[in-house]
């Protein structure tokens, strides 16, 4: 696998970025259009339907995400207790769920350095990534 940095760590998921998110965007544009032209209950209902489609795809994405954020932060609090300093490790609970995301990136010899300086700061996640010199790569993330 390629290496990856802070330019190109962003992952597409070809099926549902490229495939299912422009198809259901697409039928419902298609099924307003139809429903202005010729309203009547039945095209008000799809125009309903292909909404809820919609909202069930970003819904389950959002959901799927949230649950890798979840089990990222753990890997990143059993990491972070194995190289930590104690000073450090008693605050480790401060770090946000999107913070410790961030720093998942970071190699083992930059971690304690960037986490004080993450909770001294209050660093974005952005800002975590961009400071982080020794890039650590996540490829499974979806």
């Amino acid at each position: 696998m390629k290496d990856q940095s802070l330019n190109n760590h962003a992952k597409y998921d070809p099926a549902f970025h490229y495939f299912l998110l422009p198809v259901l965007l697409l039928t419902f544009g298609f099924t307003v259009k139809h429903a202005y032209d010729y309203p009547n209950a039945m095209t008000l209902w799809i125009v309903l339907l292909s909404f809820a489609l919609l909202v069930w795809l970003f819904l389950t994405r959002r959901f799927a995400l949230k649950v890798q954020d979840r089990l990222i932060r753990l890997e990143e609090r059993l990491r972070m207790e194995r190289l930590l300093p104690n000073e450090l490790r008693s605050r480790t609970s401060e770090l946000t769920v999107k913070q410790c995301v961030a720093i998942r990136f970071a190699s083992d010899g930059e971690l304690a350095e960037l986490v004080k300086k993450t909770l001294d700061e209050k660093l974005a996640p952005k800002q975590i990534k961009a400071a982080i010199q020794n890039w650590r790569p996540d490829f499974d993330r979806v």
